[in-house]
């Protein structure tokens, strides 16, 4: 999720730089770089941190040159610091790239180029392509990189020059976004609408497998066997707001779409064969022994991420047959957890910076527990200090409302356990190989309910007009309705309760008024017929039910007041896809309101003080 911007042409490269580089911040600040083609050579300028530490460092000795090209990073591999922040260099001066994206058999290549003497400086597996381009060098830049990217498994969006061609830049694109700006005598290149747009709206984008050479006067653009091809260039009429947004009118919304290939992104190089074959050893350096004296574990989150976790222990006690307790880290720090001997304890945390969080964690650490942390940053507190980290692969959240974080929260959740299942032999071959495509086919079936989308404004209007609202749900609905109530309740300011389908009759029955909106989930076939049990008792009272369900639970249809039908697939996955229009609900209910979406009052996105 990091930026990428270029420039070649009549102009200087560096004050385009700069400045698009300034436009897609939002997309990485942990380290910034920029290479140029200078008079005497192909300089590289990089620091860790914010833009303006790389402006500081190039101070009033600008870099002349008429190419170029700049990254954000936002880390992936390799923790954030100036030998990790892109550009990257091969084994000589010549060569620069930047790179978007997660190689998935780097380790590998990196392997082989070492057998044939390259050198590496760097933790990252985008280095791996500098020196894979070299490697494949015969005086053709274009070659070379079309070779390269034949031997790469996984993503990448690229731009890449050599210091022989100052007049020609090369890019590549797979499964990571990467687009060309046209002008007169002059072209850009980012990985984002918002650095193009205050230049030009004429925008080539380029597809799967495709590379283009850049020169300030033309771009050919080369298909998977390095045929030209003839492609229009696109009109964007967008302003520059949005296009930061991607043309949508927050990024709430664009996160939320986000999300089919936000858990591509985390279950890539893990998620192997199709889902036939789940790896996570060389991630957490658990020897097999270990995995199986695991006597119970503890999961310790704060919010959104707290949810994620009861998600988690109703998966893990069903598939590991381990108990599993989850905390909220401000109650476990200070309540003297029992955390018996083979406990592991795993925290979650989007920034991995939250105070409580963090706390919990050193505490366990000094009982001499092993700590396995869910994160989305790298080199975050929570990262370094766990010992044993499973990166989710988000990439920025700029919405204080998360919504791709905690899915691919759960992603992690339901991959590491389906490995202890494997590990621990407790399911069969067969067993573990449908789980995993199970979860492999996910983001496809995330797109479907993301492509009806239009289904979700009208219970929103209804919605918007209270100021109360419930939630209920059965068993890991439950941990789904929890979570869709605290959407509603963040962006909304709708009072929104979640309650355990269950507990009506002891009290919450007493709520229920004449057309008040409850949000019913009922994906749990096992449970199906006690949710319409109590479906039945909210509208005898004279409840309003907007219900969610799978497809063929027509029994509820003529139940309930509006219902949403998710894609079918087995209950125990089902925590995934229902929360998808909950948030959409949440999402519309707070623009019928006119609320700020993307910074609702009183909340910041990492609680970093207690």
């Amino acid at each position: 999720m990091s930026g990428i911007v270029g420039y070649i042409g009549k102009m200087q490269a560096y004050p385009f730089l700069i400045e698009g580089l300034y436009k897609l911040e939002y997309r990485g600040y942990d380290s910034a770089g920029v290479a140029v083609q200078c008079p005497d050579g192909l300089k590289i300028i990089k620091t860790k941190g914010e833009i303006s530490n790389l402006e500081e460092k190039v101070g009033k000795n600008l870099l002349a040159g008429n190419a170029g090209f700049g990254h954000l990073r936002w880390a992936t591999h390799g923790k954030p610091s100036e030998i990790n922040a892109h550009p990257h260099r091969a084994c000589s001066d010549d060569f620069a790239l930047v790179h978007n994206g997660i190689i998935e058999n780097y380790l590998q290549l990196r392997q082989w180029l070492e057998s044939e003497g390259h050198r590496f400086i760097s933790e990252t597996d985008t280095e791996v392509l500098a020196h894979l381009i070299e490697h494949y060098y015969r005086g053709d830049l274009l070659e070379s990189v079309q070779e390269a990217i034949k031997k790469v498994t996984g993503s990448f969006a690229l731009v890449a020059g050599v210091r022989g061609e100052k007049d020609r830049l090369i890019c590549a694109r797979k499964d990571a976004p990467l687009m060309i700006g046209l002008g007169e005598n002059e072209n850009y290149i980012s990985s984002d609408f918002a650095a193009l747009l205050p230049h030009t709206r004429k925008i080539h984008i380029l597809e799967d497998m495709e590379t283009a050479l850049i020169t300030a006067s033309a771009v050919k653009i080369f298909n998977s066997d390095c045929t030209v091809l003839q492609k229009k260039a696109q009109q964007i009429n967008w302003d520059v707001t949005s296009a930061e947004k991607s043309g949508y009118e927050h990024f709430m919304l664009k996160e939320i779409m986000e999300q089919p290939q936000a858990l591509r992104d985390t279950m890539r190089g893990r998620l192997l064969d199709g889902g036939k074959k789940i790896d996570l050893s060389s991630e957490l350096n658990f020897t097999t022994q270990e995995i199986k004296d695991f006597a119970k574990v503890f999961i310790v989150a704060c919010g959104t991420a707290y949810h994620a976790g009861l998600v988690g222990k109703y998966l893990m006690e069903k598939i590991l047959r381990l108990p599993v307790e989850v905390d909220v880290a401000s109650e476990f720090r200070y309540r003297d957890p029992l955390l018996c001997e083979n406990t592991l304890v795993i925290v979650i945390s989007q920034s991995g910076e939250t105070a409580d969080t963090l706390a919990a964690l050193r505490l366990a650490r000094e009982r001499g527990h092993k700590i396995l942390a869910i994160t989305n940053v790298v080199g975050s507190s929570v990262a370094r200090e766990a010992g044993r980290v499973l990166f989710t692969y988000a990439g920025p959240e700029i919405a204080v409302a998360s919504t791709k974080a905690y899915l691919t929260q759960l992603l992690a959740l339901y991959m590491l356990t389906y490995y202890f299942a494997q590990e621990r032999n407790l399911l069969e071959q067969k067993q573990l190989e449908k789980a995993g495509e199970s979860l492999f086919n996910l983001p496809a079936q995330v797109e479907t309910i993301l492509d009806r989308e239009k289904e979700i404004p009208k219970m929103a209007d209804y919605l918007s007009r209270w100021e109360n609202a419930y939630f209920i749900g059965r068993n890991m609905d439950f941990a789904v309705a929890l979570e869709g109530a605290l959407k509603l309740k963040e962006i909304s300011y709708i009072h929104a309760e979640a309650y355990a389908a269950g507990e009506l009759k002891h009290g919450t029955l007493a709520l229920v008024v004449e057309g008040i909106p409850v949000m019913a989930l009922a994906t749990q076939n096992a449970v199906l017929d006690k949710s319409l049990s109590n479906i039945k008792e909210i509208k005898a009272r004279g409840g309003y039910v907007h219900c969610f369900a799978q497809e063929g639970s027509e029994a509820l249809q003529n139940e309930v007041d509006s219902i949403f039908y998710l894609p079918p697939a087995e209950d125990v996955f089902l925590p995934v896809l229902a929360v998808i229009p909950l948030q959409l609900l949440a999402y519309y209910t707070a623009v019928a309101r006119g609320c700020p979406i993307d910074n609702p009052r009183n909340l910041t996105k990492s609680i970093t003080v207690e």
